[in-house]
């Protein structure tokens, strides 16, 4: 008996120590990527000053990496807690702060914004005589509300206040901000509604959004290199990338100031912002999250604005992208002379967060290659079931192939259809500028209703006799009907 039980206890070390080895055989080794990637080639090509990258997969960090420098005068190399302008980046975090308030019971997003103002109140016009504009419709750019962003300042430059910003008493703007449609009805692009909610937060509560952001999402999730604190004012990071122009220069001091805070005032790294993203998707599976509840990760992710809104619009993210068959929650960010964006998956933990201290024509094209290969490198690849689609019949696939006006995201690009060995696939300039690691085929879905490979809305197509006469984008609830003109054959 006593052999027996010794025999069984080896067993059990044995098939445990086969177990661990296992897994650490199993453990991905993402080294490959610095080599793949050709990030150093790519900063001295296109004149880049610097560039910080963060990877995640299954709700984990996995790879790191920074290259160049925070400033081409000192070469001071970039690490792993250099902060960079995050620009538009901003608004979904000043979006999220919003909905956190909100539970908190501190204020309400259903309801009008102007009653939460008190230096200034929104303007009067046709468009909102009857129709009080709340706090979500200035998140997703549903408002109305122009002004689409603010020039930069610099130490020395004279200071808007944000009110100024709000009375066009500013650089780029000289008039009042207005209401160009009725509130819910339409999509435009709106730095100065962040502005409007910046102010609304601030008078209200009688704090910064620097400090309610500090206190509320930033210290909590332990973002330690991550403020809305300007480089003119007390507490500023000292760790940080400077700004470049086109020729590689740095842009006056390097330290551009945003007033209008709440629109583009946020510096982090890549570390800090993928804290952040993985908080999210932790809390969209209401698992290890800490600070962001799973009601609020999914109102701030969810599609709230589809008509002429770029593909998908949520309260703050961008939602127009399907890489590799996911769906994303994204946002990018541009000032002068710096920008990055932040991509996560909506399950799985994926995704990835560039910054780099550059001018577009300098990150732009480092970026992009960047992300199209670390889409192909890693291997996410959220594969649609097989049974769920059925074959295009003959006479139809005849009758698709074609060109169009844009259909997927409402830039005035020619969209065509065309077909390659047997299979349509959809073409066009923007869907190969959100391009994941596969083709763009036109699927024909059991319901009826379209898909395309790597987009991320379904599609109800209508025909006119034998031409294609309209199409309609469907997102959950959400749907935009879009008529089409016919480029030709």
């Amino acid at each position: 008996m006593k052999n027996t039980i010794y025999l069984l206890f080896l067993i059990a070390i044995v098939s445990s120590c086969r177990t661990n080895t296992k897994a650490l055989l199993q453990k991905r080794d993402y080294s490959f990527l610095t080599d793949s990637l050709h990030i150093e080639q790519q900063l001295e090509k296109r004149k880049l000053a610097g560039f910080s990258l963060v990877v995640f997969e299954n709700y984990e960090v996995v790879y790191s990496n920074q290259f160049g420098v925070k400033s081409i005068n000192s070469k001071e190399k970039i690490d792993p807690n250099t902060a960079f302008s995050t620009a538009s980046i901003t608004k979904p975090i000043t979006a999220l702060l919003c909905h956190i308030l909100e539970e908190k019971g501190l204020i309400n997003l259903d309801e009008p914004i102007d009653k939460y103002l008190k230096r200034w109140h929104l303007p009067k016009n046709k468009f909102t005589e009857n129709h009080n504009p709340t706090w979500k419709q200035f998140f997703n750019h549903t408002s109305g509300t122009n002004q689409g962003g603010f020039a930069d300042y610099y130490e020395g430059d004279t200071i808007p206040t944000i009110k100024q910003s709000l009375l066009g008493q500013i650089a780029r703007y000289d008039k009042e901000i207005e209401f160009l449609f009725t509130p819910g009805t339409n999509f435009e692009y709106s730095g100065g509604g962040y502005v409007i909610v910046q102010m609304a937060l601030e008078d209200t509560l009688h704090k910064s959004i620097a400090e309610l952001a500090q206190e509320h999402i930033f210290s909590p999730l332990g973002m330690k290199n991550t403020t809305m604190i300007q480089p003119n004012e007390n507490g500023f990071l000292t760790n940080v990338a400077l700004v470049h122009d086109k020729d590689g220069k740095v842009i006056k001091t390097g330290l551009p100031i945003a007033p209008q805070t709440g629109a583009s005032g946020v510096w982090s790294t890549p570390a800090d912002l993928a804290k952040l993203s993985i908080e999210i998707q932790n809390a969209l599976r209401n698992k290890n999250n800490k600070v962001i509840s799973n009601r609020i990760a999914k109102k701030v992710t969810e599609v709230t604005a589809l008509k002429n809104a770029v593909g998908g619009w949520g309260y703050g993210w961008q939602k127009s992208v399907g890489y590799n068959n996911y769906d994303w929650f994204m946002c990018n960010g541009s000032n002068t002379g710096v920008g990055g964006n932040i991509s996560a998956t909506m399950t799985d933990g994926n995704g990835f967060i560039m910054l780099a201290n550059g001018e577009k024509p300098n990150r732009i094209p480092v970026m992009n290659q960047t992300r199209i290969k670390l889409l192909t490198l890693m291997g996410w690849n959220n594969k649609m079931l097989h049974e769920d689609t059925q074959e295009i019949p003959l006479n139809l696939r005849k009758k698709l192939i074609g060109t169009y006006s844009d259909f997927l995201y409402g830039q005035g690009m020619k969209t065509k259809i065309v077909e390659k060995n047997n299979r349509l696939y959809v073409e066009s300039p923007f869907l190969e500028y959100f391009k994941g690691s596969n083709d763009n085929e036109l699927l024909y879905l059991k319901n009826g209703l379209f898909k395309i490979v790597d987009y991320p809305n379904l599609l109800k197509l209508d025909f006119k006799g034998e031409k294609l006469n309209s199409v309609t984008l469907i997102r959950g609830h959400m749907n935009t009907e879009i008529q089409l003109a016919d480029k030709g054959k």
